[in-house]
């Protein structure tokens, strides 16, 4: 029996160009699984329709014949059909305020809901994300940011030269024209009173490493965390830029001075701990977030500590990429999107200011960074994920949960079946009532 795979538009922003499933990876869904695929139309996809039709696909507004339709974001309540397996983020583990209307739409109507986020292997590894390419996009648009406050500073910077991520043709332009600011610092330096010019990273992760691979492209001196004070006491190089990546063990510390930092204890306990991450801001010109935080854990950045140092300041981007709003960079005070990425922090008047020029500290906060470099990151997603469409498209989702035969990393992202919610996710039935 032919089985059918609905890939909808994305219709969450105008910026949102990322297909979960690309056209070269549809041959071999038809061929080796007997599956057809039906494309809703998109004028602003970065995929044509037409390349799409040449792999086999049905380009049709209606996605009723597919009994599983996959996105990238969330779809709009309205637009939800009844009795399908829906397979995008929907962003609703922690019981997001503005997501509760779409799950409340999805329980109504009988729906099954996979969520990427919660797809892990037996360690809860994430497997399916476009981290790496949150970090890549952030760290273009960072440097963008960094070239544009200074400029307005009155600072000429080679950093000015730097586009937005979605400006340019492919990931390979960008890092061409980093490539090139890189050189213009290595050959000519940093304007007087800039050096050191640090840029901290807070994270190891896909995120941060992503962001990383852009930052690499400039001529750059890797430090540990400890190392900071003595290179502001020394002779820094103008010709060169300062990298330091932060751990756990940098960022907090016990909150009893006789204990020592353990990396469990500080993930089970994170009361016991407080966050020491303030020794290291004096000394930061950027700081780009790629970490993961809960209400648990303690911030990196407060209000209060950039109220007190409001006069001192040497930090002038920060780069969340993370995006939690009001989250360990408590200044980060609402998302952004492409065609407006920043805006800045006043940590006096507690308020913010659309763009680079104004008193305070420029916040970076674009939620959908991929969607910037959208075909790379699309291939990528889509040469993971179709690895586990077979088996999705597959299942049986007549029957009882228990006896639903999915992988079991796709099984452990299954929020919502049969329009209820599944025995690890009834907690979120306390902010549906909300």
């Amino acid at each position: 029996m032919t089985k059918y795979l609905g890939i909808r538009r994305e219709d969450k922003s105008v910026w949102e160009r990322r297909v979960p499933v690309v056209p070269e990876d549809i041959p071999r869904l038809r061929e080796q699984y007997d599956m057809q695929v039906v494309v809703q139309p998109s004028q602003i996809r970065v995929f044509r329709e037409e390349e799409f039709l040449a792999a086999g696909a049905r380009v049709d507004e209606d996605l009723s014949p597919c009994n599983v339709i996959v996105a990238v974001k969330e779809v709009p309540p309205h637009l939800i059909l009844p009795n399908k397996t829906y397979v995008f983020f929907a962003h609703v583990i922690k019981g997001q305020p503005y997501n509760m209307p779409m799950l409340r739409r999805l329980l109504e109507l009988g729906c099954t809901l996979i969520d990427y986020e919660k797809v892990t292997d037996e360690k809860g590894r994430r497997l399916i994300f476009f981290g790496r390419h949150a970090g890549l996009s952030g760290m273009i648009d960072t440097l963008w940011a960094l070239g544009k406050r200074l400029e307005w500073e009155g600072i000429a910077t080679p950093f000015a030269q730097i586009e937005l991520a979605h400006a340019y043709r492919d990931l390979d332009s960008a890092r061409a024209a980093i490539r090139e600011a890189g050189e213009r610092i290595r050959r000519e330096g940093l304007p007087a009173g800039l050096a050191p010019l640090v840029v901290g990273f807070a994270g190891y992760g896909n995120v941060s490493r992503g962001a990383q691979e852009v930052f690499d492209e400039l001529p750059f001196v890797e430090l540990a965390p400890a190392d900071l004070p003595a290179l502001f006491a020394g002779q820094p190089d103008p010709h060169t830029l300062y990298k330091v990546v932060f751990k756990e063990e940098h960022t907090v510390k016990p909150v009893d001075p006789a204990a020592t930092f353990e990396l469990q204890d500080y993930y089970q306990h994170p009361e016991k701990y407080r966050s020491c991450f303030s020794d290291y801001l004096p000394y930061l010109t950027v700081l780009v977030n790629g970490i993961y935080w809960d209400r648990r854990y303690p911030r990196l950045v407060t209000k209060a500590y950039l109220r007190e140092h409001a006069d001192d300041l040497r930090l002038r981007v920060i780069g969340d990429i993370s995006c939690d709003i009001e989250g360990s960079i408590e200044c980060t005070a609402r998302c952004t999107e492409p065609g407006n990425p920043v805006y800045v922090y006043n940590p006096r008047t507690e308020t913010t200011t659309d763009g680079y020029a104004s008193e305070g500290v420029v916040i970076l906060a674009v939620d959908i960074l991929p969607s910037e470099l959208p075909r790379e990151a699309s291939i990528y997603f889509s040469g993971v994920l179709r690895d586990f469409i077979p088996a999705i498209v597959a299942a049986d989702y007549t029957v009882p949960f228990e006896q639903l035969a999915l992988p079991s990393e796709i099984k452990r992202a299954v929020i919502v079946y049969q329009g209820k919610l599944t025995p690890d996710y009834q907690y979120i039935s306390e902010y549906l009532t909300v």
